[in-house]
């Protein structure tokens, strides 16, 4: 892709000048194009890898660029500047596009990896939260009913350790040993399940 050095010089209106090339491009002659390409390809192809930063897309990127150029050399206007510089934003641009396409596709495919299937299985989960649901009952039904009344005043009524005394007419210290009673049973029984 490196431009060979006969073609190298670049003065106005010599051999190598990519204004004249340039149009002569436009009038369809194969030969300036073709040297226009060896003016222009190496420095095409390095805009466009430091951009795309993969030497084989830098390199289909340029030659892109460069038939690009062949099909749109009319359209190149002298008065709005150099002809190097209207091939360079033509290279430029085609890299972003490149990067651009690239990311988008990358975000389209992470998307579907996200949408293919929720996170959880809905189903599984409510089959797993009755069957735990159950496991309490079974265990709770294994208390007796003075620590099942205590228990499930406080964790499932919300009360506090005072008033489930004051609901069960007993003393505070009575409740507390019923609560810490069955809770080790209910850890065991639950314990044992998993």
């Amino acid at each position: 892709m490196r431009p060979s050095p006969a073609a190298s010089p670049r003065r106005p209106g010599g051999a190598g000048d990519p204004a004249a090339l340039l149009a002569r491009t436009a009038r369809g002659d194969e030969d300036a194009f073709a040297r226009l390409y060896d003016v222009v390809s190496g420095p095409v192809y390095g805009l466009v890898l430091r951009v795309v930063r993969d030497p084989a897309q830098a390199e289909e990127v340029a030659q892109e660029v460069l038939v690009e150029v062949w099909r749109t050399a009319a359209r190149y206007d002298a008065d709005r500047g150099g002809a190097l510089a209207w091939i360079m934003t033509l290279a430029h641009r085609r890299a972003v596009d490149r990067v651009r396409s690239a990311q988008a596709a990358a975000d389209r495919e992470e998307r579907a990896h996200r949408a293919d299937g929720p996170a959880f299985d809905a189903v599984s989960e409510e089959v797993e939260g009755r069957l735990e649901r159950e496991r309490v009952r079974r265990c709770l039904d294994g208390l007796t009913e003075i620590q099942r009344e205590s228990v499930t005043l406080a964790y499932y009524g919300g009360h506090t350790y005072r008033e489930v005394a004051e609901l069960l007419g007993t003393s505070l210290g009575t409740v507390k040993t019923r609560m810490r009673d069955g809770l080790i049973r209910l850890r065991d029984c639950l314990g044992a399940g998993s």
